[in-house]
Order: C-alpha cells, then sequence, then structure tokens
C-alpha cells in the first residue's frame, strides 16, 4: 500500500510538471504542446485506475461527451472513415479541459499555470515585434526603367522573400543565387498575393554592386508578411493571442495591485501590438468585442470612458494600417478572401442541405480533402481547396447538425457557467479575472468562429480548451467552497 501512495506521488510530480510545460509550450509550439498533453494524458489515466482521479458528472460534461460521440457517430458514417477517424484525435483534444479541471487543486497551481502562459506569450509577441522592426527579405522601394526585375514582371513595392526557396535578405544574396545557378526562381509577395518569376544571368545589368546589376535603385528589409509568431500561419497566431490578451485583459480589470497591474499592462501591450501586426480583421474585431464585454462587466465608469477614449485612435490606426498593409477595408466586398468565403458559404450550404445524411451525420471529417472535386467546391477547384471558413458551418457539414446542435448547448452552458459564477463574492482576484477573461475570449473565439474555422487549428483549440481548464478549476473550486460552508440541515 506505501509503494502505492509512493508511486501516487510520483504521477502527482509527473502531472503538475506536464501542465506547467503544456502552459509553456501552448504560444510556441504545437509539437511540444501535444508531447506535453500526451504525458498528461497518460497521468491522468494512470491516476483514474489508482482511484485518485475524480471524473466529471455535471450537465455540461454530459454535453461534451455528447459532441464527441456524435463526432465519432459521423465519422463511422463519413464518406472516408479511415480519414475521419483520424481526425478523431483532434476531437479528443477536448481532454485538455479535464486534465486540468481536475488536477489544479490549489490557488498556488493555478497562479503558476496562469503566470506561465501569459510569460510564454509575451515572450513570443517581444519576438514577434522584433521581427517586425528588424524586417526581413528584400523590399523593393525603386528600380530603374530597364531593370531585370522589371523585366520579369517584378513591380515596386514588392517584397522578395525566397530565392530558389531559400530565404533571402539582401540583392548580393539573389545575385549569387543567380551567378552560381544561372536560373533563380524568385517568389514575391504582392498585398495578399504570391507570385513566381524567373530571373537568369542574360538580362543582368552591369554596376558596382548587386542591387545595380538587378536594378534596384532603393530597397529596404521587408515589413509586409504579417505576424505569425512561432506558428505557421498568422490567422493561427492572431486565435491565440485574441484568447490569452483576453485572459490578460480580464486580469488586469480585476487587479488591485499596482506592481501586477503594471505586468499585465506590458503584457498586454505586447499581446495587442503582436495581434496588430497580424493584420487578421476578424481576430481584431473578435477583440474589440471580448474587450467590450469585459471592460463592461469588470471595469468601473471611470475606467470605461478611459478604455473608450483609448479605442478610438488605435481602432483609426488599424484601419489606416489595415489598408497600407492589405489594401482592403475592414469589411470589403471587393477583397478577394471576402469573395473567397461567400463562394465557400454558398457551396457548403448547398451540400448540406442536398442529402438527408449530411443534415442527420454529415460529411465526414476531411472528405471534403478527397471529395471536393465530386461535389464542385471551391468553384470547381478555380479557388485554394481547403475548408468552409466558418466553424458553425463546417461542424453541419462535416459532422451534421445534432453535432452542431450540440456544440451550441455546449458553448451556451459554458458562457452561462462563467457569467453565474462572477455574480458569486466569495472568489480571489486571479480567479475572478479568469472567469472574466474567459468569458470575453470565448465570445470573441465564437465571433471570429463565424469568418474563420478557428477549431480546425489544433494550436488554437488546445489554448481554448486551456482557458476553459483553468475556469472550470475555478468553478468547481467556487461549489465546493460554497458546499463546505453551507448549514447541514436535518
Amino acid at each position: 500500500m506505501k509503494k502505492k501512495s509512493q508511486f501516487a506521488k510520483y504521477i502527482d510530480y509527473i502531472l503538475k510538471g506536464s501542465l506547467l510545460l503544456f502552459a509553456l509550450s501552448a504560444p510556441i509550439s504545437i509539437a511540444a504542446t501535444q508531447i506535453a498533453w500526451s504525458i498528461c494524458l497518460l497521468c491522468f489515466i494512470i491516476r483514474c485506475f489508482l482511484g485518485k482521479q475524480n471524473l466529471p458528472k455535471k450537465k455540461i460534461d454530459f454535453v461534451i461527451l455528447a459532441f464527441v460521440l456524435l463526432s465519432l457517430v459521423s465519422s463511422i458514417f463519413s464518406y472516408e472513415p479511415q480519414v475521419s477517424l483520424k481526425k478523431m484525435v483532434a476531437v479528443l483534444l477536448v481532454t485538455i479541459v479535464y486534465i486540468f479541471a481536475e488536477n489544479i487543486r490549489n490557488s498556488k497551481t493555478l497562479h503558476q499555470i496562469v503566470a506561465v502562459l501569459l510569460i510564454s506569450a509575451a515572450f513570443v509577441a517581444i519576438y514577434a515585434a522584433g521581427d517586425f522592426a528588424l524586417g526581413k527579405n528584400v523590399k523593393v522601394w525603386q528600380m530603374t526603367e530597364n531593370s531585370p526585375l522589371r523585366m520579369i514582371g517584378v513591380k515596386e513595392n514588392d517584397t522578395i522573400i525566397r530565392a530558389n526557396g531559400q530565404k533571402i535578405h539582401s540583392p548580393e544574396e539573389i545575385l549569387k543565387l543567380v551567378n552560381e545557378t544561372g536560373k533563380v526562381n524568385l517568389k514575391i509577395y504582392r498585398y495578399e498575393l504570391f507570385f513566381d518569376y524567373e530571373i537568369t544571368k542574360e538580362p543582368l545589368l552591369t554596376g558596382n554592386n548587386s542591387a545595380e546589376q538587378l536594378g534596384i535603385v532603393e530597397w529596404s528589409r521587408g515589413r509586409d508578411i504579417r505576424a505569425a509568431g512561432f506558428y505557421g500561419h498568422y490567422t493561427t497566431y492572431a486565435e491565440v493571442l485574441q484568447l490569452i490578451a483576453s485572459l490578460a485583459l480580464g486580469l488586469l480589470i480585476i487587479s488591485t495591485n499596482g506592481r501586477i497591474k503594471i505586468l499585465l499592462t506590458f503584457a498586454l501591450i505586447l499581446y495587442t501590438f503582436a495581434l496588430f501586426l497580424t493584420v487578421t480583421r476578424a481576430s481584431w474585431g473578435s477583440f474589440v468585442i471580448s474587450a467590450s464585454v469585459i471592460i463592461l462587466f469588470g471595469a468601473s465608469k471611470r475606467t470605461i470612458l478611459i478604455c473608450v477614449a483609448c479605442a478610438i485612435p488605435l481602432i483609426l490606426g488599424g484601419l489606416f494600417y489595415l489598408q497600407q498593409k492589405r489594401n482592403v477595408g475592414f469589411v470589403d466586398t471587393k477583397d478577394g478572401s471576402t469573395i473567397w468565403r461567400l463562394v465557400v458559404w454558398r457551396e457548403g450550404f448547398n451540400l448540406l442541405v442536398s442529402n438527408p445524411r449530411h443534415l442527420a451525420v454529415g460529411v465526414g471529417m476531411d472528405s471534403l480533402i478527397t471529395h471536393w472535386q465530386e461535389w464542385k467546391l471551391f468553384d470547381n477547384g478555380n479557388l485554394p481547396m481547403g475548408h468552409m471558413h466558418c466553424t458553425p458551418l463546417q461542424f453541419a457539414l462535416e459532422r451534421g447538425l445534432p453535432t452542431f446542435l450540440v456544440w451550441l448547448i455546449w458553448m451556451f452552458i459554458y458562457l452561462k457557467m462563467l457569467w453565474e459564477s462572477l455574480r458569486k463574492n466569495n472568489l480571489d482576484w486571479i480567479e475572478r479575472g479568469i472567469l472574466l477573461g474567459a468569458m470575453g475570449g470565448t465570445i470573441g473565439f465564437l465571433i471570429s468562429s463565424l469568418v474563420h474555422y478557428n477549431w480546425g487549428d489544433s494550436e488554437v483549440v488546445m489554448i481554448f480548451y486551456l482557458i476553459m481548464g483553468l475556469s472550470f478549476a475555478v468553478i468547481r473550486g467556487l461549489k465546493e467552497n460554497l458546499e463546505e460552508t453551507q448549514p447541514v440541515t436535518a
């Protein structure tokens, strides 16, 4: 019995370390985060066998279980069962909620996990800001009339991203490759679009340096590429920042400690600036809505007025920056990405209602990848093949209306739990800040989900589940405290 108790203690140490590793890795690396999740899950299962793990039994837990089971049913009846069943691994990421909720047993652990998550995210935001400040690639501002680059299709204000697949940061690197290989493929970034051009030795000019030989009069390091942190895509990073910035804002609004307020303010500035650099409209808008909810429900009237005064120039500056970097308005029906979404939304809805089977169990997760030609999706292949760019539509189409409705119920109950818990008075400031930040972040996340399939990004959903797990831990602790203080009646 003693050995078993000692073994359980070691498992607890490993589990706590893995929880902290998860929080540290989540803003940085999906691979490290998934490793931490795997270790946490293994420890969680071992604790269940040892009888040391509480199993969830609340209404929302059964709703989440129904969501998982309906996703499994959809996968079994999928047009591509093997493909869809593999996606069940991503569905099971929801276990993150319970790994955190059921294993944060004291305020110290809760505070440590929150601190590690915020510090890690701040580090990545500093990296994004530094990357922007230093610049990268080659931004071509001005070229001669007979520039070899102009002759092959490069335009002024274009940014040269790669040469023969290699990242480049100066004209010298381009010229070196041309001289070595005789032919170089250039990847060019121009207002959200990428172009490939080919340059050879023949049209090179004579000159004293590489820029002159390429016909470049003025160039600099580029700052056009949207910030992506350590992730592979700016939208993923923007969605993560919205969630973490909302959590930080919730804590900042509630905190009464001057030094902590300064640290949280500094962190929030970093997150907001990094979010600004992603130039992702939906995430910008969702954070504005999230921040509005947090401030309205958690701040004094004076703080609300100050925040509104600060927000106005930031919003105007954001709209100007958006126009400069992406050449679009915030809501722009002529924008290619907007037109793209309108097309796939119509196609997805038509496919959903075209067959009772689709309404009941969906077409199956990721079956669009192999059947899009049969269903004539993505404008018959004229648009980039992917997904529906709308989480509700994606759920309904891939998993059926029952799964979609259960997901809606899940989100409704979760938000209701957050709201009811915030109205209680026996929470410390960090607990209240977590709930407030989670509520705002969730509302922002759901708003953004209307134009993004953010539930399809494992990096994003893991942080969403992490914050939900923290919230569940706070709410569970609150309920235990209430039960302990209730008088016993005969």
